[in-house]
């Protein structure tokens, strides 16, 4: 009788053993305990705050290659590059040189193109709509140009590369006499005069 006893002690621990080992998650980690004295917001009242999130992976740095002049847009002449402009026109508000949020944009593509043809140089032609005496129209044209190539060089192109030139109201885009007209020829716009 003792035997039996001892087996069904025996098998009873080992079947205890059993459950208590498969009722363990897999891969659970144990929480760490506070340090003596130390007190959990539970004690409080009030829950624990969330874990930190884990920092994000930082991106790996890519370098830009740099376009060589011999590119499919290096290789044409100037006449085709300027008929195929990769630089479009920067328009302004009547009687403003100031450059727009649309404008800031254009001239930030523009420089992306210049640093990647580092050898092109630009000449930047201010223009006014037909309103206002020839004079006017020759200074704010002046101020406009001068604006869009200001805007260039603080992006890092350097001013050797850029050229300013007023043209006023003597090449309108668009020859109409209305404000659909006038809007498209108040503008900077850039010639490609060396690469």
């Amino acid at each position: 009788m003792t035997r039996m006893r001892t087996m069904g002690i025996v098998l009873v621990t080992v079947l205890l053993a059993l459950a208590l080992g498969c009722a363990k998650k897999p891969g659970a980690v144990p929480r760490p305990m506070p340090p003596p004295g130390a007190t959990s917001g539970n004690e409080l009242g009030t829950t624990p705050p969330p874990p930190a999130p884990e920092p994000p992976l930082a991106e790996p740095a890519i370098e830009m290659p740099t376009v060589a002049p011999e590119n499919a847009i290096g290789s044409k002449n100037l006449d085709e590059l300027n008929r195929e402009s990769p630089f479009a026109p920067v328009f302004f508000a009547l009687d403003s040189f100031d450059i727009s949020a649309e404008g800031s944009a254009i001239l930030q593509a523009s420089a992306r193109v210049l640093q990647r043809q580092p050898t092109w140089q630009l000449t930047i032609e201010g223009h006014c709509d037909e309103r206002g005496t020839a004079e006017y129209n020759l200074s704010l044209g002046e101020r406009r140009a001068v604006a869009a190539e200001t805007y260039l060089v603080s992006l890092g192109i350097a001013a050797e590369r850029l050229r300013t030139v007023s043209y006023g109201k003597e090449f309108p885009f668009d020859p109409g006499h209305d404000e659909s007209a006038w809007s498209k020829n108040r503008r900077a716009h850039f010639v490609i005069t060396a690469k």
